[in-house]
């Protein structure tokens, strides 16, 4: 297997983001050290991801104990030209529907 293959294996669809607000939609009180391992990332990048999502109004994040509680606002559109006719809450029904 070349260089070039391994490039190829390690690519996905869905960028860091897409997959933290999955594990979001899942678990309302994962912590950063749970979402960084399923999405394999650090725990620092996952907090960035997050107080992005938080200033851009997507995110709310409030205390709940020791444990931070995340309630996503499905109805944001998505920010990107190509799919901003969607909502989040329609690009997460469609990465939970089965096949």
């Amino acid at each position: 297997m070349g260089q070039t293959d391994k490039k190829i294996e390690n690519w996905t669809f869905f960028s860091n983001n897409a997959h933290v607000l999955v594990c979001l939609i899942h678990t309302p009180q994962p912590t950063t050290r749970n979402i960084a391992v399923q999405v394999g990332i650090t725990e620092r990048a996952v907090q960035r991801i997050i107080k992005k999502m938080v200033e851009a109004g997507v995110l709310k994040v409030s205390k709940y104990g020791r444990r931070n509680r995340y309630e996503l606002d499905l109805d944001q559109q998505l920010r990107h030209p190509l799919e901003s006719h969607k909502t989040i809450g329609e690009f997460l029904q469609l990465m939970n529907d089965p096949c």
